[in-house]
């Protein structure tokens, strides 16, 4: 088992990356280890095919340095906030034990994301029960509930309440991003077009980050909202 420092959620392959992987790259360059689950293999989307989004998975892992990544086989757009799903996410809790976990936006266009987002929290609380029994290639899990959930912002504008400076890893974002080439603007793709294809999606992505910089006076970041009031001890680590 990898314990890991910060585990991230993501109802599709991609969500990750597009929500949050400027600040999976500033955690893994401060030596945290990050893991990504991803919950379906995207099969609904307009473009590409699973095995072509595991492979593109694989190779934005790479990029990312991401010390773990599995994808738990969600059914797409069918996936639901039920029992079933929630003792599988509890068994990735306990396997990978993070300090933090960062999961969907609570709200957006897809609904998947809302509904992901709350499978995570309500799964990350159960993780701390002892009476929920998990197994994990047959030893039984010891119960674990993470420090802090977070949820990173994706399409719909969300004010978030606080932002990461992602500046010295906007490249790596772009390139992790890219990585899933199949569902981005590509001229000559004879596959048809889709919403995040379109090929002002990638600026739309980009005006986002500035925006967000922006409330912090950088020139890239990635905003998020939390669960419940986040607590400092040191006035001086705020930027």
């Amino acid at each position: 088992m990898t314990k890991l420092d910060v585990l991230v959620f993501a109802a599709h392959p991609d969500d990750a990356e597009l929500g949050c992987s400027g600040t999976i790259a500033a955690l893994v360059a401060q030596g945290k280890k990050v893991g990504v689950v991803d919950f379906t293999q995207g099969e609904m989307g307009t473009r590409g095919t699973p095995e072509i989004r595991l492979q593109e998975s694989a190779k934005a892992a790479k990029i990312l340095q991401l010390s773990a990544r599995e994808n738990v086989g969600f059914k797409d757009v069918f996936f639901k906030n039920d029992e079933t799903h929630q003792l599988k996410l509890v068994e990735m809790i306990r396997k990978y034990q993070p300090e933090i976990v960062i999961a969907n936006a609570i709200s957006d266009r897809h609904p998947d994301h809302g509904k992901g987002s709350s499978l995570a929290t309500q799964a990350c609380f159960m993780s701390g029960l002892r009476k929920i029994e998990t197994s994990f290639e047959g030893t039984n899990q010891s119960p674990w509930r993470p420090k802090v959930v977070y949820h990173y912002i994706q399409n719909n504008f969300i004010n978030p309440d606080f932002v990461v400076d992602i500046t010295p890893y906007w490249q790596t974002k772009i390139d992790s991003i890219m990585a899933f080439r199949s569902q981005f603007y590509d001229p000559t793709s004879k596959e048809p077009t889709s919403f995040i294809s379109d090929p002002d999606f990638i600026p739309f992505i980009e005006a986002r980050a500035r925006e967000y910089g922006h409330k912090i006076m950088v020139k890239y970041g990635e905003g998020f909202t939390v669960e419940r009031i986040p607590g400092v001890t040191d006035l001086f680590n705020l930027i």
